[in-house]
């Protein structure tokens, strides 16, 4: 049984119609013009809609463009008497699911066109509900750990996913923020659209701005053609900003009109833009705290958080750690193609045992260096494989630093050091500056300072 509307200015035709669809099992609804056609559509929800193409007031393509509008998913057939080949090209090219001429044998051709397309539809629904299905369960498989914390994530993941609120992840840099943005967005309504991210901090705030809302040619020294924004790429999808506390009070404004007005104005331009975007940010910074101290507007800090999401370290749930080494093992050894399936019990038991300091970051990082050194003969990755710091293989300080008789340059020793530790924090970041900067306790002007002294 289904709900059909029928629209057609001849009555008596929609009378037969009603008759012989209702004898089939199904509801029938009957309106004789367009005006009334619309305030239907709006306000019902229909299984399948006909209409006749040629009415007083408004055409069946028109009434085919409003449900369009209207988001309204029901597929549409359209009838005429006077057919014509630009006609039913535009009805089909518009979204119609047939075009049926009006004949002797209309009633029990639009009969079998309405089973078959009844029955397309619910084919389509199912694998739509399906397809939403897999979708959650691969996001959900994205997202490694078997921790308390983790599981709370999840839950939350599945509960805001439909919904279109404001997100704000929190957490050290690391910790796998990006990831459950991309995991709400594949688990939404959105998930056709596209999920678009930016790092916040790794721009200028003139050329953060150029980037998310777009400018027009002439709008500045260089833009020598129109350039659509990140936000209006991401219309009807995800727009994910990372690191939102790296933003400036002037780009807070910005972001918050957009967020209230639902419209962009490029650079340059004079009108806005409607968009349709959902705001995921995320930061490790304490927000509250800028608020407090002015560096973050309170009103802006609201509208982004109007559903917390908090990413502990992965020193507070080391039951992940585990599944999270195999995890990377397994994808490390297939993109190598090596034949790599377990850790030796001293190697695991380092990786249990290091605090991780970079978090989900550092641990990936450390899995793939293991992977990439291990020759795989064993089958094993060896203890042998890591870094000195985490495995505690390297002896102390008073064993291993030498003084030879000669004596030491030590400034340059030092200096190579600080380069050393440079490249690791950068690579435990993910090569992002401000992150990397975040793991050494320093600012992001001195880490700047010291990668360019020492050409990093």
């Amino acid at each position: 049984m289904a709900r059909l509307l029928i629209i057609d200015d001849e009555k008596s035709l929609c009378q037969v119609l009603e008759i012989a669809f209702r004898k089939k099992g199904h509801l029938v609804e009957t309106v004789s013009n367009g005006q009334a056609a619309k305030k239907k559509i709006e306000s019902q929800v229909y299984d399948l809609i006909i209409s006749d193409i040629r009415m007083p007031d408004l055409s069946g393509i028109e009434l085919l463009e409003y449900a369009r509008e209207t988001r309204n998913p029901a597929p549409f057939i359209l009838i005429t008497a006077v057919p014509t080949v630009s006609t039913a090209i535009t009805a089909l090219n518009l979204g119609a699911y047939r075009y049926v001429v009006k004949t002797e044998a209309l009633v029990e051709e639009l009969a079998l066109t309405v089973d078959r397309a009844l029955e397309e539809f619910a084919l389509r629904e199912e694998n739509l509900r399906l397809r939403r299905e897999l979708l959650r369960v691969f996001a959900a498989q994205n997202i490694v750990g078997h921790s308390r914390p983790i599981e709370s994530i999840l839950e939350m993941v599945r509960t805001v996913a439909p919904t279109s609120s404001t997100v704000l992840i929190t957490g050290e840099s690391g910790t796998g923020k990006e990831l459950v943005a991309r995991a709400i967005h594949e688990a939404s309504l959105r998930r056709e659209k596209p999920f678009i991210s930016i790092n916040c901090g790794a721009f200028p705030e003139t050329l953060l701005e150029s980037e998310l809302f777009g400018y027009l040619k002439g709008s500045f020294t260089g833009a020598e053609s129109n350039r659509k924004g990140i936000i209006e790429s991401a219309n009807g999808g995800t727009l994910f900003l990372d690191e939102i506390g790296e933003t400036s009070l002037g780009m807070q404004v910005k972001l918050l009109r957009v967020l209230q007005e639902r419209s962009v104005r490029p650079l340059g331009g004079s009108t806005d833009v409607s968009v349709d975007v959902r705001l995921i940010a995320s930061t490790n910074r304490d927000l509250m705290k800028m608020v407090a101290s002015g560096h973050f507007r309170e009103d802006f800090y609201y509208r982004v958080s109007v559903i917390p999401i908090h990413v502990p370290p992965l020193r507070e749930r080391p039951s992940d750690i585990e599944p999270l080494a195999r995890h990377f093992l397994h994808k490390f050894a297939l993109q190598m193609g090596k034949h790599l399936s377990d850790f030796e019990p001293e190697a695991l038991a380092a990786v249990c045992r290091w605090t991780w300091p970079g978090n989900v970051r550092e641990l990936e990082n450390a899995i793939e260096h293991a992977v990439a050194v291990s020759d795989g003969r064993d089958q094993i990755v060896k203890l042998a494989s890591f870094p000195g710091s985490i495995t505690g293989i390297s002896a102390t300080t008073q064993d291993t630093v030498k003084i030879p008789p000669e004596g030491v340059d030590f400034e340059a020793q030092v200096s190579q050091l600080e380069k050393e530790y440079l490249e690791a924090a950068l690579s435990a970041a993910g090569g992002v500056r401000s992150q990397a900067a975040d793991l050494l306790k320093m600012s992001y002007r001195s880490f700047r300072h010291y990668a360019k002294k020492y050409g990093i």
